[in-house]
């Protein structure tokens, strides 16, 4: 019974700890714009099925995504675009000059893939934008390599720790 009631406090603490990070009280006063951080701008939405190290092929994962650097295009995903989705997946778009250069071929075959080989499968959308513009999008995009990070097993009701890698659907290993 004890072990219930702390599970029900420690719920209801959380639900007013999210309740109160949306307001903030400061005596009356105008509340001054939010500073900006490094989860504001991942406003690029890309769609696409991923292939699991089983071979099954899993999504569309909703990659909201964003430039860091002229080399590296970080992207979060979601199973859904539900506004409270769980992150389940982290990847990494980098050029492909920076990865090819620095990541032995055996580690690139088994862990990245080729935005341009993934691009022509017709498997990727661009969404939430004109068609001009998500055009330009995987233009840019098709000038990297891509590494995913799994970090929520399906159906899990918690993350256990595992990473996993999925690919691209349609994957191509490197010779050189």
């Amino acid at each position: 019974m004890r072990l219930r009631s702390f599970g029900i406090v420690g719920a209801l603490g959380l639900a007013v700890l999210a309740g109160c990070a949306g307001h903030h009280h400061d005596g009356g006063q105008a509340m001054a714009a939010p500073k900006p951080g490094p989860a504001q701008g991942y406003n690029i939405h890309v769609m696409a099925p991923h292939k699991f190290e089983d071979g099954t092929v899993h999504g569309p994962f909703h990659h909201y995504c964003k430039p860091v650097s002229p080399e590296i295009l970080q992207c979060l995903l979601f199973e859904s675009t539900d506004p409270n989705a769980i992150l389940t997946d982290v990847e990494y778009f980098v050029a492909k000059s920076v990865s090819r250069a620095h990541v032995p071929l055996d580690t690139w075959n088994k862990y990245y893939h080729d935005h341009e080989v993934e691009i022509a499968t017709g498997r990727v959308q661009v969404l939430d934008m004109p068609e001009a513009q998500a055009k330009e999008i995987a233009a840019v995009a098709a000038k990297t390599d891509g590494i995913i990070f799994h970090l929520w097993p399906d159906g899990a009701k918690a993350p256990n720790g595992e990473v996993g890698h999925p690919q691209s659907v349609g994957h191509k290993l490197r010779t050189e």
